[in-house]
């Protein structure tokens, strides 16, 4: 029989399952894969069709395990699970999803017996009493009526029939076991071996989702696009809801890395969807923390990229706000596609990018770049020199950076003229020209000084992207008058031909971009299918650049998706996560309302602890005492690399780093390029960890006038559309860093609680004495 061509695919959940075999069978099994794919007939592997199937088969893995295969086509099978050859004949489901229309597979013992694990244990029985015999003299007293048994606890799903389940996309063979749970801990035990869909579907109804929610955020988003049959397991499998793989080295990445490695490998469908969708034009993806925007959009660059004819150039762009980031980017996508695909492809942070078009434009300009920190202490010192008091140099910053170069302002008139939405703070005419004239005397010192801000160099590099872009439309308009005719026209001070820089750009953290940013990125690539890939999280701003994306040429309307299922987060840190938020809104990058509904997790862990003390010091002491007794826990410990703490201030993190040496533990910096350093605790500030993750994370100095901070509460009545900015910004940077965690939140402060902090959590941390 000709065996060429066989294929040979792993059911995601199939991969949860072998990762947990003893680390001899998950070698056997590397093994039998191969030699399956070479000739699945071959004697050694003792292929078998089981009794009473006609689909599904068996395969040796070792003397102990079998694979069990369904068979799909001819020579196309599929790995349902891996299994003790005592196991083998337990009672198996599966099928194709009616509205999904991919492929599930539910081992039904094994549901059953880790709900049964999970049973609540009866009632000890009370014993028995000697009755007292009465006196003679007395009637006997009447022998009480027995309590009432208690009734038996209410079904969880009792609320919604066998026909909604099934229109949800909950699996049809679970159903009757979906009737006895009666507890949280039951549910937990079903969701664990349950194909995805129905563990989401089920946990968003218990969480008290309704019908309605469940289906539009939920279901529609993985439901299959057109009719289903369900003898077809040939098309089933090509769904992005039967998430497989099919080579080997996909297969030990996912087996060998652990979860952390299986983003490479398995997409939820959602994902799936939007990687390999082609878009008319830009398009945006949302979603809270850790619902995987990055994976999608490492995934998206690698989908881009295949689709290049050879050759050597850099034709895709992938950009982030910042050189940290960028780098976990480029370090990532080497992961994911190794040097062929990073060859293809340019990764830079965007102020890098900004500053090397200005530099090739001008040779000369050798200023210093400095941040907005560094700018601040300059209109400060500007302003303490002309003994001017009137203005805040926050405010006169922003002023600067947002109206004059956030809409390129160039002089007084157009000052004057330009909008100033969102600042809040109404100035007239007079004070528009005070302000126009500091602005002036603010860039002469920047010049003198021989530096400037990166919102000055955003600016220059969109002034040039979009000169160039100018003058590539023309070339093209004077091709089509000549008939087609090609004109040489060579590029200013080079041989080279003007082209767009890039074909398609592709942007992680998109909500912390400047205006400036989004002017020079849309004049670096045609305006085409597929030009602009953008997924951010403006519930995870930490900056002040809000944008609408329409008005500087970015039209992303009917292009925006929403991911909501976090794979990091449990839960019960979502649930307070979230509770910190308040009732906020945050637009969408392009003028509307962005909300978080039907963020969820299937992920389930302890709830975020509490730890109040009287001062600072006492504070420092305490963080070290819990760091000490995670240590001396009969658990395993968890490496001090995978514990963050993060506080308001640089000068508390110093502070905290030193009460950790005092008491043996070593602690690493993190600074704007990632941790300095291996081996220890890392400690930061709130605006370090944006994309970093962590087992455990402490969150210290949650006290009222440090978040936020009480300059800003000073702005409550001065500045009342200020001060609504500054506390969005301050709730979203106690929100990123609550989100950080994959296990463990513990939040610690001294005095008075940050008022984002929810009374449950403060309740809770004084009744326990923490």
């Amino acid at each position: 029989m000709n065996t060429s061509g066989v294929t040979l695919r792993l059911l995601d959940k199939a991969d949860k399952e072998i990762r947990k075999l003893p680390r001899t069978v998950k070698g056997a099994f590397f093994d039998f894969q191969h030699k399956f794919r070479t000739n699945p007939h071959t004697a050694g592997l003792k292929l078998q069709q089981l009794k009473g199937d006609s689909r599904l088969w068996s395969a040796r893995v070792n003397d102990e395990y079998r694979a069990l295969l369904l068979r799909l086509a001819e020579d196309d099978w599929l790995i349902v699970s891996v299994k003790h050859r005592k196991d083998v004949y337990d009672r198996m489901s599966y099928g194709v999803n009616q509205v999904t229309g991919g492929i599930e597979y539910v081992d039904l013992e094994v549901v059953e017996d880790s709900i049964l694990r999970r049973l609540p244990a009866p009632p000890s029985a009370k014993p028995a009493q000697d009755t007292p015999t009465p006196p003679a003299s007395l009637k006997p007293t009447p022998t009480p009526a027995p309590a009432p048994a208690p009734a038996p606890a209410r079904p969880l799903f009792a609320d919604w029939t066998d026909e909604q389940l099934l229109q949800l996309g909950v699996a049809e063979p679970l159903l009757p076991v979906i009737r006895t749970l009666t507890t949280v801990d039951q549910l937990l035990g079903l969701v664990e071996y349950a194909p995805q869909l129905t563990g989401e579907v089920l946990l968003s109804l218990f969480d008290g989702a309704s019908f309605e929610d469940v289906l539009d955020q939920v279901t529609k988003p993985v439901a299959a696009t057109g009719p289903v049959d369900p003898e077809d397991f040939g098309a089933a499998v090509q769904r992005p809801a039967t998430v497989v793989t099919t080579t080997d080295e996909a297969l030990r990445e996912a087996l060998e890395s652990g979860d952390f490695g299986r983003w490479k490998v398995f997409l939820h469908p959602t994902q799936a969807k939007l990687v390999e969708r082609r878009y008319n034009g830009p398009a945006r993806v949302g979603g809270g923390p850790g619902t995987g925007k990055t994976i999608v959009a490492l995934h998206r660059v690698r989908h881009l990229v295949r689709q290049l004819s050879p050759g050597r150039d850099k034709p895709v762009l992938l950009t982030t706000y910042n050189k940290n980031l960028a780098a976990d980017l480029r370090s990532r996508l080497l992961e994911l596609g190794g040097e062929a695909l990073l060859a293809r492809v340019e990764v830079s942070h965007v102020d890098q990018l900004a500053l090397r078009i200005v530099r090739e434009a001008e040779p000369g300009n050798g200023k210093q770049a400095i941040d907005d920190s560094q700018a601040v202490r300059e209109w400060r010192a500007l302003l303490d020199e002309l003994g001017e008091n009137t203005w805040d140099p926050e405010f006169l910053h922003d002023e600067w950076t947002q109206v004059v170069l956030g809409q390129a302002v160039g002089t007084r008139t157009e000052y004057f003229r330009a909008r100033r939405a969102g600042r809040g703070r109404n100035i007239g005419r007079a004070e528009r020209a005070e302000i126009w004239q500091l602005c002036e005397r603010f860039t002469q010192r920047l010049d003198r000084l021989g530096r400037q801000t990166w919102d000055q160099v955003a600016e220059r590099a969109a002034r040039l992207e979009m000169g160039r872009e100018q003058r590539i439309l023309s070339i093209a308009r004077q091709r089509e008058e000549a008939g087609g005719l090609d004109n040489i026209h060579l590029q200013d001070g080079s041989a080279g031909w003007l082209r767009f820089r890039y074909r398609h750009i592709v942007v992680d953290e998109a909500q912390d971009l400047r205006p400036a940013h989004w002017k020079m990125l849309r004049a670096m690539t045609p305006r085409a299918a597929d030009d602009l890939f953008l997924v951010g999280d403006t519930h995870q701003r930490i900056y002040k650049n809000q944008v609408t994306l329409g008005s500087l040429g970015i039209n992303i309307r009917g292009r925006s998706s929403k991911l909501s299922l976090s794979y990091r987060t449990t839960r019960q840190i979502l649930r307070s996560a979230l509770g910190v938020l308040g009732e906020t809104k945050y637009d969408d990058l392009d003028g509307s309302e962005e909300t978080l509904a039907g963020y969820r997790s299937v992920l389930s862990g302890s709830h975020p602890s509490g730890h109040p003390f009287p001062d600072w010091a006492s504070e420092r002491e305490g963080i070290a005492a819990l760091i000490k007794e995670w240590d001396a826990s009969a658990e395993p410990s968890t490496p001090h690399e995978q514990i963050a703490i993060c506080v308001p201030t640089n000068q508390m993190a110093a502070e905290v780093g030193y009460t950790l040496k005092l008491h043996g533990i070593h602690s690493v910096e993190i600074r704007s390029d990632g941790p300095h350093g291996t081996g220890g605790v890392h400690i930061g500030t709130m605006f370090r960890f944006k994309g970093l993750e962590y087992q455990r994370m402490i969150i210290a100095g949650v006290t009222d006038g440090l978040v936020p901070r009480e300059a800003v509460n000073a702005l409550r009545d001065t500045d009342p559309v200020r001060y609504r900015h500054e506390i969005q910004r301050a709730r979203s940077l106690l929100f990123v860093a609550a989100t950080r965690a994959r296990d463990t939140v513990d939040l610690f402060w001294h005095g008075t609680p940050s008022p984002f902090l929810s009374a449950t959590l403060t309740d809770t941390a004084e009744r326990t004495g923490r």
